[in-house]
């Protein structure tokens, strides 16, 4: 077990972060959001000063760092910042102290095993799966007796220096050396070539304010929030998710316990939180079941809507139910009681002949007062449409404030114009899937599968955005594993491209693992696309609009002495994962063949 991983080793550290004015850099995302509203929650009991920076990239983090140095010591970085090594890269002074809390993985080894001004805010359950202390550093005692050239050891930081940077000293590299470097490179591939999501750390800052007894039912909604975010967007096994699950509905039956005549006698203005098993359809409390059924990525692609067929096999789904079309085609409040009383069991029953038995899924819903109820999975839609929200020109920083008010209960009128984006943003991924598998878009490029949108294409410049283009491309790959009878093909990962600027000539390129069902969430094409890119990096530097959600396989001290080239730092992403990347037009062929030759 790590020192740093343990709450209990940093409740002091915590506390004293309490009494100072402290930074806030947030990534945009929405288990990102949750976790910085709880944050702001306990900063709010202890009348802690703060300053709340959203950032998209990782120009935006080390601009806001630079601004912000000499103003603060103490920086909580929120989904960000956790898999590059911010000392080498941030050169903070000796009296910073980085506090951060990220869900994405593998956390740089630097950054785990630093134990003077990088805290790191982790489940005491989560494995890192980080190599050994011995493996990966080495004692300037066992350096010296390497070589007759002695180090001055001016660093503080660096109580074991990495071997690399002996290397580019100009000292003699005995075999010793060679062999340490050798099996150190192969221990940090293996340890980095994967990007996958560790616990939320929406989850992880509740499980905070609950060890300070601060917790409050509102902090537990946004973990809940949080924890959802990661399966809406498919980050996390089944397994993880139904684990993390269990454990808020602990804290769920702490904080509601309640009976039914209190229930009915509270204020309008209260809340109730309520573990249930409900369907896994969008936002179908908030829209009508037929567009609901239409529109999930799950009965869309099971049932084959794009075709003919799929259509008649939705309406055979309707007719099993006994469902009037008339009935599922106006909004579900507007429904006959007695259809929705029995509605889930109906469905499920019917789901289950069409092949679709994982149509049930656990979940939590929350009640404001006595008419306004929503799942968890509502808010998420909701938020991530206001963040990424093209219908207007607000800005990124605009947005990023309109999706964290619209988590307060108050604020229910910015939820509700997310939830209507989030109609809008749901139907035109569905329709872009149907053109796509229609129009035979998706052709296979040896090692994985390939589908380019073109300017012209509706709704593209929705798909400019990160997080549309990554539920687009996961949506494509499900409803293309349905379709196609290539049993080669099923088994393929996929790249998706998209306009990002057309003035500026850029594109967007996403990589999205094969869809089976025994899937870690591991995913492979951040080294792969940084090898494909080569060692001048085609990607362009993350800057402004270029925002993507959280974690990246950097290129790490395995590559270059010191930790990063200079063309690394330069296209250095803080949060965007490498398995998304910004290209030039110019640049996408030959970034293809590459990939390709690597791959093969």
């Amino acid at each position: 077990m790590y020192q740093h991983t343990l709450f209990g080793a940093y409740i002091n550290a915590i506390i004293l972060l309490l009494l100072q004015r402290v930074l806030l850099l947030v990534a945009s995302d929405v288990d990102a959001l949750c976790a910085c509203k709880i944050l702001q929650a306990l900063f709010q009991c202890d009348h802690v000063q703060y300053t709340l920076v959203p950032v998209a990239g990782w120009q935006e983090l080390e601009t806001a760092f630079l601004e912000h140095k000499d103003q603060f010591k103490y920086f909580v970085f929120i989904n960000c910042g956790a898999n590059v090594d911010l000392l080498e890269i941030l050169q903070p002074e000796e009296d910073t102290f980085f506090f951060i809390c990220d869900s994405h993985r593998p956390i740089n080894v630097v950054n785990v095993y630093n134990d003077t001004q990088i805290k790191l805010l982790v489940k005491q359950d989560d494995d890192l799966d980080v190599p050994a202390y011995d493996d990966i550093f080495r004692d300037e005692e066992d350096e010296e007796e390497d070589s007759e050239d002695e180090s001055d050891g001016s660093e503080p930081s660096e109580k074991r220096r990495r071997f690399e940077e002996v290397c580019c000293t100009g000292r003699k590299v005995t075999l010793q050396m060679w062999l340490f470097l050798h099996f150190r490179r192969e221990i940090l591939f293996d340890y980095e070539q994967y990007e996958y999501h560790g616990t939320s750390s929406a989850m992880v800052m509740f499980d905070l304010a609950w060890i300070m007894s601060k917790d409050l039912n509102d902090m537990l909604w946004w973990a809940i929030v949080g924890l959802t975010d990661q399966w809406v967007q498919d980050k996390i096994t089944q397994m993880k998710y139904v684990t993390d699950i269990g454990i808020l509905q602990r804290h769920v039956s702490r904080h509601n316990h309640r009976n039914e005549d209190e229930e009915n006698s509270l204020s309008i203005d209260c809340m109730r939180i309520a573990f249930e098993y409900d369907l896994r359809l969008a936002l179908y409390q908030h829209w009508s079941l037929y567009e609901s059924l239409c529109n999930t990525s799950y009965t869309s692609a099971s049932l084959k809507l794009w075709s003919v067929q799929g259509q008649k096999r939705l309406q055979e789904f309707l007719a099993d139910m006994g469902l009037p079309l008339k009935q599922v085609k106006q909004k579900f409040n507007s429904m006959d009681v007695s259809l929705k009383e029995n509605l889930r069991e109906m469905i499920e029953e019917s789901a289950n002949k069409f092949g679709m038995k994982d149509l049930r899924v656990q979940t939590f819903s929350i009640h404001f007062g006595f008419k306004n109820k929503f799942s968890a999975s509502d808010i998420v839609y909701a938020t991530t449409s206001l963040m990424e929200n093209i219908e207007k020109e607000d800005s990124e920083t605009t947005n990023f404030i309109k999706a964290l008010d619209s988590l307060s209960r108050g604020n229910l009128d910015k939820l509700h114009q997310g939830l209507d984006l989030a109609k809008k943003q749901l139907r035109a991924i569905q329709q872009t899937v149907a053109s796509c598998i229609c129009t035979n878009l998706v052709i296979s490029q040896g090692p994985f599968l390939y589908c380019s949108l073109m300017e012209g294409t509706p709704d593209v410049k929705l798909f400019s955005k990160p997080v549309s283009l990554c539920l687009l491309s996961k949506y494509l790959l499900k409803s293309f594993v349905c379709s196609t009878k290539n049993k080669r093909c099923k088994l393929l990962p996929l790249v998706m491209a998209a306009p990002m600027d057309v003035e500026q000539g850029t594109v967007i390129m996403v990589g999205i693992p094969p869809e089976v069902e025994s899937s870690d969430k591991k995913n492979f094409f951040g080294r792969a696309f940084e090898k494909a890119r080569g060692p001048q990096g085609a990607v362009l530097p993350a800057g402004p609009g270029r925002c993507c959600p959280a974690g990246s396989v950097h290129a790490s001290s395995t590559d270059s002495p010191g930790g990063l080239s200079p063309a690394s730092k330069r296209c250095l992403p803080a949060q965007k994962p490498q398995t998304i990347i910004e290209l030039k037009t110019e640049d996408r062929s030959k970034f293809l063949d590459a990939l390709i030759s690597l791959l093969s």
